[in-house]
């Protein structure tokens, strides 16, 4: 069941159509009749438009009709209506592809400085309001609807009972001991004990989003901050929170979020985070692009000296003599590295490793010692 502001949008975008079906396309007297000309004609009639508060629509407006109207005719296809038009005339192709920015959150600094300035304001219900707001992430609709027994005690901590909303499910919070004390002294010098509602306005009505939108931006000014949307507020909170390690699990809760996927969002903001686990690889980051500086020769110890002298030791049949820093390239061929080095007593061996190449018919294998050999008696008569 849609809650009533989507129906309320759903019938909106429905007299919209009906509309520019009256101005344009006064032949059509049945759904039936809409072809898929009059799709085409309705999206720029609609993209004309004005909006509430600009010249045009928005694009988030034109998704939400086009979105609604082609649903609808999916719906009475599927329901088989005798009035349905034999295809469905609008496509997934119509409607816009809209821009999707990240949560516009306030930093650190300019939290506190909102927070700060709500506190010095005169008006209680400005301070009331904004650290409410901060504090628990609530949507605005939530925090206007809070009932007067939404606050409970569970066990030995204070709670928020967040009623029914958006997503249709209800969760509690935890609410900090300051907050309780707050709420509870606005209530004991503004509100009836007969009030439903936990927070109304100093008169006892009702509070809604604009006055919301006016008490935080008046606190903003004051704070000299730029123009803010309450839901600011609770981006705020849910970047916080998980700069502070809070895992996506428990923002979710938080949020009432009914899938990680909303959460995920907050990730991507989350710049202190971010940085923190950026840093951390950054020396490897630099070893994998840097060039490994050269240590200069009297800052060569004991033991790298040491470590030098012995490391031609390693082979059986000669001298390996590869930088201990350098990777070797070839393993087990070492006869062919250029770093391979042998003398005149490694010739036992290396004759007894020709003999056995040549006994089991490894030709290449016995000419590369055979080379090595003739290298040593060409050095030899040298």
């Amino acid at each position: 069941m849609l809650r009533p502001g989507s129906v309320s949008a759903t019938d909106l975008a429905l007299r919209s159509f009906t509309a520019f079906l009256l101005e344009c396309a006064p032949e059509v007297g049945s759904i039936a009749q809409v072809t898929r000309r009059h799709i085409e004609d309705f999206k720029p009639w609609l993209a004309k438009r004005p909006g509430r508060t600009a010249p045009r629509i928005g694009p988030a407006t034109t998704l939400q009709r086009l979105g609604t109207l082609r649903m609808f005719f999916v719906r009475i296809d599927e329901w088989d209506w005798p009035e349905a038009p034999a295809r469905v005339p609008i496509f997934l192709g119509d409607l816009p592809r809209i821009d999707h920015p990240l949560p516009k959150a306030l930093d650190d600094a300019a939290a506190a400085r909102l927070l700060r300035a709500a506190q010095a304001d005169r008006r209680m219900l400005v301070r009331v309001t904004i650290e409410v707001l901060l504090r628990t992430g609530l949507r605005v609709s939530e925090y206007i609807a809070l009932q007067a027994d939404a606050v409970v005690q569970i066990g030995a901590a204070p709670w928020l009972h967040v009623p029914v909303g958006k997503l249709h499910e209800d969760r509690y919070l935890p609410l900090h001991p300051d907050l309780v004390t707050l709420i509870q002294d606005y209530r004991a010098t503004f509100v009836d004990a007969e009030n439903s509602l936990l927070l109304p306005n100093e008169r006892g009505g009702p509070l809604d989003r604009h006055c919301v939108t006016r008490m935080i931006n008046r606190a903003g000014r004051a704070a000299g901050l730029p123009h803010m949307h309450p839901h600011q507020l609770r981006h705020t909170l849910a970047t916080q929170a998980i700069n502070r390690g809070m895992s996506l699990e428990a923002i979710a809760a938080m949020l009432g979020h009914r899938s990680l996927d909303m959460t995920l969002r907050y990730a991507k903001i989350a710049n202190r985070t971010v940085a923190e686990e950026y840093f951390a690889v950054t020396d490897k980051v630099d070893a994998l692009y840097g060039k490994p500086a050269a240590l200069p020769a009297d800052a060569i110890g004991p033991n790298m000296a040491k470590l030098r002298r012995e490391h031609h030791r390693h082979l059986g049949n000669g001298y390996c003599t590869r930088p201990p820093e350098l990777d070797c390239a070839f393993e087990s061929i070492c006869e062919n590295c250029t770093f391979f080095q042998t003398s005149i007593e490694f010739r036992p061996t290396l004759q007894a490793q020709h003999d056995d190449a040549a006994a089991k018919g490894q030709d290449h294998r016995a000419a590369l010692f055979n080379a090595v050999l003739n290298t040593l008696d060409d050095s030899e008569a040298s």
